[in-house]
């Protein structure tokens, strides 16, 4: 599939400060007629005190490009509750003190940093789940652990979505 021909035909997103900004450029993005490669180099406003040199805009485009090219499979939030533990192994690669702030439900911590030392702690028999605060490191994550034979998804939007989601239907 070529990505450069890859049309977006909508969006959607959870969150709350800065949303409607992102919202508003996805919304130029639908009405221009660009692709997900587009989004992925799109240039917008960077102030190193205020944001990050990839906007969340940039970083949707450059995850479809991954799973397009076939690099990583994804993981919505919305199925997490519906995973069966027999099976699915929910793996937090954030910090410890990220995780003793809150993390997901039957999930085990193994810092991105440690992963590699740690594979034989991982079932092989079970597919894995990974998830960060935000998705970058859970995506590397996903490419050791798939390098190491392992079947694994990244969790889209990753922690900082599941909680907002599932906050917001309590």
């Amino acid at each position: 599939m070529d990505k450069q021909r890859i049309v977006i035909v909508g969006a959607q997103a959870v969150g709350h400060d800065g949303v409607d900004k992102r919202m508003d450029v996805l919304a130029t993005a639908l009405k221009a007629g660009m692709t997900v490669s587009d989004l992925a180099q799109l240039e917008l406003c960077y102030a190193p005190p205020v944001g990050s040199a990839k906007d969340p805009v940039n970083l949707a485009g450059m995850i479809a490009e991954n799973q397009m090219a076939g690099d990583v499979e994804l993981a919505q939030w919305n199925e997490v509750e519906h995973l069966n533990p027999s099976e699915t192994l929910l793996l937090d690669v954030r910090q410890p003190e990220e995780w003793e702030q809150g993390a997901i439900p039957n999930a085990i911590n193994i810092p991105l940093p440690e992963l590699r030392e740690r594979l034989d702690e991982l079932p092989g028999e079970k597919e894995i789940v990974v998830y960060c605060l935000s998705g970058q490191r859970s995506y590397y994550a996903c490419r050791i652990l798939s390098g190491h034979g392992f079947r694994c998804r990244n969790l889209t939007g990753a922690y900082r979505t599941w909680a907002t989601a599932t906050r917001q239907r309590s």
